[in-house]
């Protein structure tokens, strides 16, 4: 049995030692869409990088389909975070979904309308997708993904009735989004990069929209929209702030980490082996190098432009008309800029 003045005696060692000494690392799991899908970049590489150990935090990675399956594992629990695209989570918090957004991963949205090359001679311009199949990313019951929104939008441009084609799940991988377009159980993906470049580099595709070329979505609203965001939930923002403030902190040490570093540079922390993935990679980055913000601060002025995009995806839809963006924003640990 422990003496009183040696059990107080313990006490006060144990409170003068260094913090760092007698803290465990925090488990910090994010479900993000992936893996090395060229958005959620920045996520794949804390822990290659280390940012997350600096922080005191070890973060365990749940890779999905979809931006909107990701924000499913944070509503159930499954997650702390989530990395989703904005107008995903938009869709979750107009249909009572409890998700905050507390930092921006992305300044500028890649998605690629590919085609089946087998289908060059016949579809020449959007309408011409009638009574296709289309893959879009996952969506949920309860949370419509960017992707599909981002689809929608650019069928009813052209004058596509959405009961003209039919929409079916394409994930956010390599091996989902690839063996849809070379199996042809797609007729065409809004899928992602780096895979639609790489199916480009081997004929597989042709692109019909691309929003890194603004001539081809011209008819679309708020085509700047913030894509990937790091979400969560308001009680874990009450609860365990400290979760937050690490998570946002490893975060915008791999953004600095990776604009002070070349594409090669980021692509060997990824351990990427397979020599296509490495060289499409390698091309995406160079090929888009603002695809990053530096710091993880939100822009006032995308996030107005994002609820645009998304109000014009939700039409018809009473609850996103009347959902304001800002209510759904909490930038304490990253600031804001214009």
């Amino acid at each position: 049995m422990l003496t009183k003045h040696l059990k107080n005696f313990l006490a006060l060692l144990l409170a003068l030692m260094p913090f760092t000494h007698v803290q465990a690392e925090e488990r910090i799991v994010v479900s993000v869409p992936g893996p090395r899908n060229i958005s959620y970049l920045p996520i794949d590489l804390i822990p290659k990088i280390g940012a997350d150990k600096e922080v005191g935090a070890k973060m365990d990675l749940l890779h999905t389909g979809g931006g909107a399956v990701a924000l499913n594992n944070l509503m159930t629990r499954n997650a702390d975070f989530s990395v989703a695209g904005m107008p995903a989570a938009m869709s979750l918090r107009a249909n009572g979904g409890d998700v905050i957004a507390v930092a921006a991963v992305d300044d500028a949205p890649l998605f690629v309308l590919m085609v089946r090359a087998q289908l060059k001679g016949q579809v020449k311009k959007i309408a011409d997708l009638k009574g296709k199949v289309i893959g879009v990313n996952t969506s949920t019951q309860n949370s419509k993904t960017t992707s599909q929104q981002l689809a929608e939008l650019l069928l009813k441009s052209g004058g596509v009735p959405l009961d003209a084609v039919r929409i079916v799940p394409a994930g956010q991988s390599w091996v989902e989004q690839s063996s849809l377009m070379i199996s042809g159980a797609a007729d065409a993906v809004m899928g992602d990069e780096p895979f639609a470049s790489r199916l480009l580099a081997d004929d597989k595709v042709f692109f019909l929209a691309n929003l890194a070329e603004p001539e081809t979505v011209k008819d679309i609203p708020g085509t700047h929209f913030l894509h990937a965001t790091v979400e969560t939930r308001s009680d874990l923002i009450r609860d365990a702030p400290q979760k937050v403030e690490k998570m946002v902190a490893m975060l915008r040490k791999t953004l600095q980490w990776m604009a002070s570093h070349k594409p090669e540079e980021i692509v060997d922390k990824l351990g990427v082996a397979d020599p296509e993935e490495r060289e499409s990679l390698l091309v995406s980055l160079r090929k888009y190098p603002h695809t990053f913000t530096h710091d993880g601060k939100f822009s006032t002025s995308q996030l107005k432009e994002t609820e645009y995009f998304f109000r014009a995806a939700s039409e018809g839809d009473p609850l996103a008309q009347a959902l304001r963006i800002e209510s759904m924003v909490d930038d304490r640990w990253t600031g804001r800029n214009k």
